[in-house]
């Protein structure tokens, strides 16, 4: 499964079953992030999200109200946990089944041209009305740009780099992008990120663990920093996002 296919299937199975089309928000894409991380299969995010609204229908059904409309996607988050924990038991004891490899689908001109782009996309950050960074982070912002034409140029090679190792590379530079804007930014602009993820989390607390709230906190706070200095997401799977 490619890396597009897993937040496709889920965005739009939880269109489906809440009856219309809703965006995404910030929080819900963090939250697709923590599961892919973890390892949690599609199937199970999938389970959680139909376990959730058949319970919320049945609900409302012998209320006798209206069906509220569910506005978030962590509102599904105990039931997608509860389902990849009966999958997990599930398959105890039995061997793993084998699956047939299956194509990324991504070509590796098109993976090239989308390096290409996100390079010159950091190289005109700076003039695009993004907060001014510092030297060190500009610095940083550059030589990622420099690393992805790098990548860009390899996976037109006769050995392009593998997909997999391709992405866990983008995620480092991602990650290292991150750290640098971290520092740079001023501390009322962390206060004020940080602050908003407090409040979209508020009505999910009690239906996510510690642990999953502290990864969600910390994606959504990575997806807004790169959104203020108008850092695009490097991942092979926004590529895939984009079309």
């Amino acid at each position: 499964m490619n890396y597009f296919e897993y937040f496709s299937e889920i965005e739009e199975r939880f269109s489906a079953r809440r009856g219309s089309i809703l965006l995404l928000s910030t929080l819900d894409w963090a939250l697709i992030e923590t599961w892919r991380e973890a390892g949690i299969p599609l199937e199970a995010v999938l389970r959680g999200i139909d376990n959730a609204f058949d319970k919320h229908d049945l609900k409302t059904q012998k209320a006798g109200s209206r069906n509220r409309k569910v506005n978030g996607l962590a509102w599904c988050s105990q039931a997608v946990m509860e389902a990849a924990e009966e999958m997990v038991e599930a398959a105890t004891g039995t061997a793993p089944a084998k699956r047939e490899p299956q194509e990324s689908g991504f070509e590796t001109e098109r993976v090239a041209i989308f390096l290409e782009r996100n390079a010159a996309a950091l190289e005109s950050s700076k003039n695009l009305g993004a907060p001014c960074p510092d030297s060190r982070t500009w610095e940083s912002i550059t030589s990622t740009a420099t690393r992805l034409r790098e990548l860009a140029a390899t996976m037109r090679s006769e050995a392009p780099i593998a997909l997999d190792d391709l992405d866990r590379t983008l995620t480092v530079l991602e990650e290292k992008l991150f750290a640098s804007l971290q520092a740079a930014a001023t501390e009322e602009q962390l206060v004020a990120l940080k602050t908003q993820a407090d409040r979209e989390l508020a009505p999910y607390r009690s239906k996510m663990s510690t642990v999953q709230l502290r990864q969600v906190q910390t994606q959504f706070l990575h997806k807004r920093l790169l959104e203020l200095f108008l850092i695009p997401r490097l991942s092979l799977f926004y590529m895939g996002h984009e079309e």
